[in-house]
């Protein structure tokens, strides 16, 4: 009997990290209802075999492509289709934090259509976009283009009547051009996600939620866009709310820039807030400790990304952008626009989900 009920347990670990991304083994056991040593065996099995892989205190599915596609311990042989001899060139702004879940996505799509990917990091800057997409035109030998340039004036301007001038299909990921040549493109609604937030924070009687996000992130006005619509149709106030460009955690001047968020909280009566990306979040939660607030006790907090929520103490609650299925939806245009240069140009939305967990109350 302890092998089929270790077996069917495991199989647990994979649904839950298929579901939420990243759990921590703590978690995991006690969802599981076993101690921290099975947990913590259960997913060092699971890492030698390729399923998962093991992260700080958690658990992580593997890169998905070297993970199995069946339920766990299914070992067979992956079915490889023929190469269509396509080449697809992507530049992101980043290879460590968001981005690689969009990159898995678009090389599962590539596997399914036998395409092979050339990707170029960027950085959040139009000119070294230019560099990057240079290299692919010139040097790449690509069949089209996934983009997520800097789109910001001037820099953005000048790299949109560039590609006007491109012999290659390319679509946006994560961006969308609102001036020039119609672009196909992908996009997470971030405005949504962030909505959703909203509503499930005022839902748990939070009368007023601020919102605190980075200056610089291409997502942020999408994000601040969602939230001011949603306390609005809420009839949440916003005057008098936080709203707050932080500095990124890791800047000198983050605690500084995170007590004067807090102390405002504070004096208006502010009771949640969401925060834009994790590691802002998670840096928020340990000032609250740091100052004796209690979250979700005083402070209720939702985090905007989740790459790393889960794994923070408390679980943050966190709006999850859907990365993968981006990455997949944006090589699926690519491909189908190759196919037939004359179909109409089409701007795919996704939607993100929210996770609920301990940060939040």
């Amino acid at each position: 009997m302890t092998q089929p009920l270790a077996d069917a347990r495991r199989d647990r670990i994979v649904e839950i990290l298929r579901r939420e991304g990243t759990v921590r083994v703590t978690d995991l056991a006690a969802r599981l209802d076993v101690t921290p040593v099975t947990a913590r065996r259960d997913v060092a099995l699971l890492a030698d075999e390729g399923v998962v892989r093991r992260v700080h205190g958690g658990a992580a599915l593997a890169d998905p492509a070297d993970a199995l596609p069946g339920p766990a311990g299914d070992t067979g042989p992956r079915t490889t289709p023929p190469s269509t001899g396509l080449r697809l060139g992507i530049v992101v702004p980043s290879l460590d934090y968001y981005w690689p879940g969009v990159l898995h996505g678009v090389r599962e799509a590539a596997d399914d259509v036998g395409a092979r990917v050339v990707l170029r990091g960027s950085s959040y800057d139009a000119a070294d976009d230019d560099r990057q997409l240079t290299w692919l035109v010139e040097h790449g030998a690509v069949d089209g283009l996934l983009l997520a340039p800097d789109l910001r004036p001037p820099g953005g301007d000048a790299l949109l009547a560039r590609l006007a001038t491109l012999d290659l299909p390319v679509v946006l990921v994560e961006r969308t051009a609102t001036t020039g040549t119609p672009r196909e493109s992908v996009v997470s609604d971030h405005a949504l996600g962030a909505g959703t937030a909203v509503h499930h924070l005022a839902a748990l009687g939070h009368a007023r939620v601020g919102l605190l996000a980075s200056p610089t992130s291409p997502t942020t006005p999408h994000v601040r866009r969602g939230w001011r619509a949603a306390c609005a149709d809420l009839g949440l106030p916003l005057d008098g709310t936080p709203d707050v460009a932080a500095v990124p955690y890791r800047d000198p001047r983050w605690r500084e820039s995170a007590d004067a968020f807090l102390d405002a909280c504070q004096a208006t009566g502010t009771t949640a807030v969401l925060v834009h990306s994790d590691p802002e979040a998670i840096s928020l939660v340990e000032r609250c400790q740091e100052r004796g607030l209690r979250v979700p006790g005083d402070l209720s907090v939702v985090a905007y990304d989740d790459e790393v929520a889960g794994l923070a103490s408390p679980a943050l609650t966190a709006v999850r952008p859907p990365r993968r299925a981006v990455g997949r939806a944006a090589v699926e245009l690519l491909v189908a626009r190759l196919r037939d240069p004359g179909r109409p140009v089409h701007r795919v939305t996704v939607t993100p989900e929210l996770l609920v967990r301990e940060s939040t109350a």
